[in-house]
């Protein structure tokens, strides 16, 4: 083996510990924002939560379920389970009749949640038999959809994928016909061809400003006005910003999943005309900015640093004195030179580090710290 080949393959602790924090962040973004502990049914539907479809308990050709981030550690140890990601409104089907032979062991449970909304995914379907059925590598992105949250493949979302995908979000050809006023706002906030995102900003700022003024006029005026006057005007509402933008008729194809830029959800329409189209086709939650995946990921990062904060062990360091908490830094930097080390000969003879590797260099490493503090305790 060249000495290219080994450089190639020898990994560094600081690569390794980068690599580690970085799927630590992302676990944390994920799970943070969910119990752990505790089954999430007594909460009812939950706003936005981690949830998991287990293969050993609902196998295909069942009912779809799925599981809390709590009852996928207490109740499903072991089994094939399903990363779903997350759900909105969603109630944690543990043990319920769905499932024939368990319990759940935290909240148990009889009736099923009849508002939870399930898919494919719950079968697992996108992760294993469509990328057959497609003839795909699992290298393919899958994109979730925030109306149905269904995960689709790139190559067949029907527009071009845009590189920044981890900063916007998506919604599927199949949710856009069905909200066909979405169509709309596509054309304006979404896409190559949309009028720039900043000057729409600008547009519906001024307009706002400009409400508020003509607001202030009118009830300067209609405070002379009978009762009867003040409330046909107050049924009249604000200017309906989804007819104005209707009335500029901005052309866009209406076809394929439409990427939607950070702080779209703000330029929607809020009038009652407009909220009430919402809650009839259930999409209410889209102008909610806080139903967002990136903002449950940004509470439990949030959650997850409080509690490193509150970390027992760094709790104790502060209670060391200097000269404790440097012989704890040498001990560590020590172990971590070792461990580089240890690492660079299997990187070197092209060996793969297995579970039985790592426990025999723990043990080596309790070996000679138990000789050490052997020696300083017979040394006059």
């Amino acid at each position: 083996m060249s000495d290219g080949q080994v450089e190639e393959q020898t990994v560094s602790l600081v690569d390794v510990l980068k690599e580690d924090e970085e799927l630590e962040e992302e676990a944390s973004a994920v799970l943070a924002g969910s119990d752990s502990d505790h089954c999430s049914y007594p909460q009812g539907y939950v706003k936005r939560q981690a949830v998991y479809a287990c293969h050993t308990c609902t196998p295909g050709g069942g009912e779809a379920a799925g599981v809390c981030l709590a009852c996928s550690y207490k109740c499903h140890e072991g089994h094939d389970l399903y990363e779903l990601y997350t759900k909105r409104n969603f109630r944690c089907d543990c043990g319920n009749r769905k499932f024939s032979e368990l319990q759940c062991k935290l909240s148990p449970k009889d009736d099923v949640n009849h508002l939870n909304k399930y898919s494919h995914n719950f079968f697992g379907f996108t992760a294993r038999v469509l990328v057959l059925l497609c003839n795909l590598s699992l290298s393919d992105e899958m994109i979730q959809c925030v109306v149905c949250e269904d995960w689709l493949h790139g190559r067949h979302l029907g527009s071009e994928v845009p590189d920044c995908v981890e900063l916007q979000e998506m919604i599927c050809e199949s949710c856009m016909t069905k909200n066909s006023f979405l169509w709309t706002y596509a054309a304006h906030l979404a896409g190559k061809h949309a009028t720039p995102f900043s000057h729409v900003g600008v547009d519906l700022k001024q307009e706002a400003e400009a409400d508020e003024s003509n607001t202030k006029k009118e009830e300067k005026v209609s405070s002379g006005l009978p009762p009867s006057c003040k409330r046909s005007r107050e049924e009249a509402g604000p200017n309906c910003k989804l007819k104005e933008l209707q009335a500029i008729d901005q052309k866009r194809v209406q076809s394929g999943a439409v990427f939607w830029p950070s702080g779209w959800r703000s330029k929607l329409c809020s009038c009652n005309t407009c909220k009430e189209r919402m809650a009839a086709a259930g999409v209410s939650f889209l102008s909610d900015e806080s139903d967002t995946v990136l903002a449950y990921e940004n509470k439990g990062k949030n959650s997850e640093q409080t509690a490193r904060g509150n970390d027992p062990l760094m709790s104790a360091l502060d209670n060391l004195n200097r000269v404790q908490q440097l012989e704890i830094i040498h001990g560590y930097n020590d172990m971590k030179t070792e461990l580089k080390d240890f690492l660079q000969k299997f990187a070197a003879e092209g060996k793969v580090v297995t579970p039985e590797d790592i426990r025999q260099f723990f043990e080596q490493q309790q070996t000679r710290r138990r000789r050490v503090d052997a020696g300083n305790f017979f040394s006059p």
